[in-house]
C-alpha cells in the first residue's frame, strides 16, 4: 500500500513556475507514477506520469514542453516542475501511483493523494 501527500500549490501569476512535490509512504520504488489535474466543472485530467526508474516519462500534450516530471527513489518523492503557467493550468493537482507503466486515465491508479490547488492569474 502507498500513501501520497502532495504539496507545493498556490497562486501565481501567468508565465510564472511552481513544483509540486508528493511524498509517498510505502513500497514507491515499485510503483510508476502520475500527476493529474482537475479543474472546476471540469473531468480529471492527465497531467503526466514517469516510469518506476525514471527513465521513462509520459505528457499531456498541453503541458509538453512546460513540464517536467522526476522522482526521487530515496527520498520516496515525485516532483511536477511546472514553467511557464497559463491560467488554462488553474486546477487541483493531484499525484497517483499505478502499478503499470506509464497508464494515462485515472482508473489505472491504484492510490491517490488528497490533491493541492494551483491557481494562475492572468
Amino acid at each position: 500500500q502507498v500513501q501520497l501527500v502532495e504539496s507545493g500549490g498556490g497562486l501565481v501569476q501567468a508565465g510564472g513556475s511552481l513544483r509540486l512535490s508528493c511524498a509517498a509512504s510505502g513500497r514507491f520504488s515499485t510503483y510508476a507514477m502520475g500527476w493529474f489535474r482537475q479543474a472546476p466543472g471540469k473531468e480529471q485530467e492527465f497531467v503526466a506520469a514517469i516510469s518506476w526508474g525514471g527513465a521513462g516519462t509520459s505528457y499531456a500534450d498541453s503541458v509538453k514542453g512546460r513540464f517536467t516530471i522526476t522522482r526521487d527513489n530515496p527520498e520516496n518523492t515525485v516532483y511536477l516542475q511546472m514553467n511557464s503557467l497559463k491560467p488554462e493550468d488553474t486546477a487541483v493537482y493531484y499525484c497517483a501511483a499505478s502499478p503499470n507503466f506509464l497508464r494515462t486515465r485515472p482508473s489505472e491508479y491504484n492510490y491517490w493523494g488528497q490533491g493541492t490547488q494551483v491557481t494562475v492569474s492572468s
